[in-house]
């Protein structure tokens, strides 16, 4: 694997019209009056993509561009399996004989979030360093660590809870996969395609989650009834890994036009609307990763008796619904706010969010498994629309209401700044994968129950949403915000 991409002249593979070719082939050079003919060169690097032209786009780069993005989607899913496993495998540990305090349970569930959002920021740049093909390969290959790690740290119940906070850090290499993953793909697509192929990523990606929720539980307690296997959780998804790893080597590319942009990421820092609409992402995407991790947890807690059910837990083998509701909540919410305006959306997902939570914190006393869950499925959903409805509206507000488009710099500008504060707001929000363990944890260590943090999160909904309106919905109808 070579690093350093060729140059952007020189000679290469020109890929016919036809057929794609096989790496190694050399085919004939086609031209066209809209652009020059694509080549590919040694390391399955593309030279002279423009995915805007439309000529190429539909002779070429329609194909190629969705090829790649089905092994992103793959490996990113992949990347999402690995960072939600420790939130399963922590609830089963007691009954392997470990003796994990409930604050060490929670360390345990929110490290790899902590990890996993740090971790996007440095990965945004790592496509346009080493080309999306490769880093790819490499992001694959690094989900073999936690997950082989988890496997040899669940089997001794002696492992130390220092070693085990370690390998659950290591997780977070799955949550940086989804900056790198989403920053490669907004190269292959052109703008009129971009948010739905985006959407399609980040919603294939998501769908981990819910994915390791519903088959470890499964696989861990396949060898006997009322024992469990728990270092399958970690060895169960090797072979996935490396076919994502193989797949990516044989069938995806790299593009000598992937330039980084750190100049427009650090002119993206100094835009106030970024750290607005990061905070209304930590509301989103922050509840759905960390309610995420925590579900198994709370159901376990909430109706010990009702999970204990069966071979190991019918109720926790539920807990996948909630992150499945949500992914595919996400592309709906991007498309209702295509069609109602972003910012409505967002205050409704936030206004929804708040009754729910209310709503499940005054039925608690019920005891009542199947109506908690319900409630949860919402909140989940409510989440997801989130999600889409506020990724939507980052690229619409720095073309309109950013301070570089007040002062009137070209939209070539106002896009640079926009892709940049997309990456940098996905990992910012994705520390609340960290913050919710944490505030529950916080929570029942004072208090001895999670209610009090319930009701925390319900008062930062309603801030969020009185932040939402302020900024987006107050003078929709006397600026241009409206349109937002």
């Amino acid at each position: 694997m070579t690093a350093d991409r060729p140059a952007e002249t020189g000679t290469g593979n020109s890929l016919d019209l036809a057929t794609e070719p096989r790496h190694g082939s050399v085919s004939a050079s086609v031209t066209t009056t809209d652009a020059p003919a694509l080549e590919v060169r040694p390391g399955r690097w593309i030279a002279n993509w423009d995915a805007e032209n439309k000529h190429q786009w539909e002779t070429q780069g329609r194909t190629i561009a969705r090829r790649n993005l089905n092994w992103s989607i793959f490996a990113e899913f992949l990347g999402f399996v690995v960072w939600q496993l420790w939130s399963i495998v922590v609830v089963q540990l007691p009954g392997a004989g470990f003796t994990f305090s409930t604050s060490e349970i929670f360390w345990l569930i929110s490290m790899p979030s902590l990890v996993g959002a740090t971790l996007r920021i440095p990965y945004t740049f790592m496509v346009p360093r080493f080309g999306g093909r490769n880093w790819t390969i490499v992001s694959a290959l690094l989900l073999l660590i936690p997950s082989v790690g988890l496997a040899m740290c669940v089997s001794n119940p002696e492992t130390p809870f220092g070693v085990m906070l370690f390998v659950a850090a290591l997780a977070g290499f799955g949550g940086g996969n989804f900056a790198s993953s989403m920053a490669n793909i907004t190269f292959f697509y052109p703008a009129r395609e971009k948010g739905w192929a985006l959407g399609l990523n980040a919603a294939g990606g998501n769908l981990g989650a819910a994915v390791a929720q519903l088959a470890v539980p499964i696989a861990i307690t396949l060898v006997a009834v009322g024992s469990v296997n728990l270092p399958m959780a970690g060895w169960m998804w090797v072979p996935f890994i490396l076919i994502a790893a193989f797949g990516a080597w044989k069938y995806m590319d790299n593009l000598t036009s992937a330039k980084g942009d750190v100049a427009g990421s650090l002119a993206a820092l100094k835009e106030p609307h970024l750290w607005i609409m990061a905070l209304l992402y930590i509301g989103t995407f922050g509840s759905f990763i960390g309610f995420a991790g925590v579900f198994p947890k709370l159901i376990k807690d909430y109706f010990p008796a009702f999970s204990s059910i069966g071979v190991g837990t019918v109720a926790l083998s539920l807990a996948f619904l909630g992150p499945l509701v949500g992914s595919l909540a996400r592309p709906y919410g991007g498309r209702m706010a295509d069609r109602l305006g972003g910012a409505r959306m967002t205050v409704s997902a936030f206004a929804a969010m708040a009754v729910i939570t209310l709503t499940m914190i005054w039925t608690l006393p019920l005891k009542n498994f199947w109506l908690f869950l319900v409630l949860f499925l919402m909140l989940f959903t409510a989440s997801g629309f989130g999600n889409g409805a506020t990724y939507r509206m980052i690229p619409v507000i720095f073309a309109i209401s950013s301070r570089a488009a007040r002062s009137g710099a070209s939209s070539v500008t106002t896009q640079r700044l926009a892709s940049s504060a997309l990456g940098l707001i996905s990992a910012i929000g994705a520390y609340g994968g960290f913050v919710i363990p944490q505030v529950l944890n916080a929570s029942n260590t004072a208090s001895g129950s999670y209610t009090p943090a319930f009701y925390g999160f319900v008062g930062a909904y309603v801030v969020m949403l009185a932040v939402c309106w302020f900024f987006y919905i107050r003078n929709a109808n006397r600026n241009a915000m409206g349109h937002v």
